[in-house]
């Protein structure tokens, strides 16, 4: 069982590494509307807009909460540093699991700098949606 559980790790380590090393073709206008996209949602979170806040997820995210007031119960519990940011710097946008992510530097309320990373999706009207939000201490290897 700690062998798996070991083997595991390795196995997410190289996905990470290797994806934080590939630097995915994303033109400059894709790149600002994923900024946009990012953006509004934190702003959203911050004037407490649930249903702003929702819109800017992915179907399969609002799928799997159904309701803005659910979504936000989610992150004012799990993802504090992105629903209250003290800082919000973008970075490089990466590849991921063959799809692209945005990364974010967050300071938290509490002070403590996290790196967000953001998958997203690009929906059939040619817009972006955020598909998730993955929070990394700075000293885990990050996707």
């Amino acid at each position: 069982m700690a062998f798996r559980f070991i083997a595991l790790l390795g196995l997410l380590f190289g996905l990470a590494t290797a994806a934080s090393a590939q630097q995915p073709d994303v033109s400059s206008a894709d790149r600002a509307a994923i900024r946009d996209v990012i953006q509004g949602q934190v702003e959203a979170f911050r004037r407490d807009d649930g249903d702003a806040a929702f819109g800017y997820a992915s179907p399969m995210i609002q799928g799997m909460f159904g309701q803005s007031d659910v979504f936000m119960d989610m992150v004012r519990q799990g993802y504090r540093p992105v629903y209250r940011p003290q800082v919000f710097d973008f970075r490089e946008i990466v590849e991921m699991h063959g799809g692209i992510a945005q990364k974010v530097h967050v300071v938290g309320p509490d002070g403590r700098p996290v790196t967000a990373v953001y998958p997203m999706t690009r929906l059939p009207d040619g817009s972006w949606r955020i598909n998730g939000c993955y929070l990394l201490a700075p000293d885990e290897h990050q996707a």
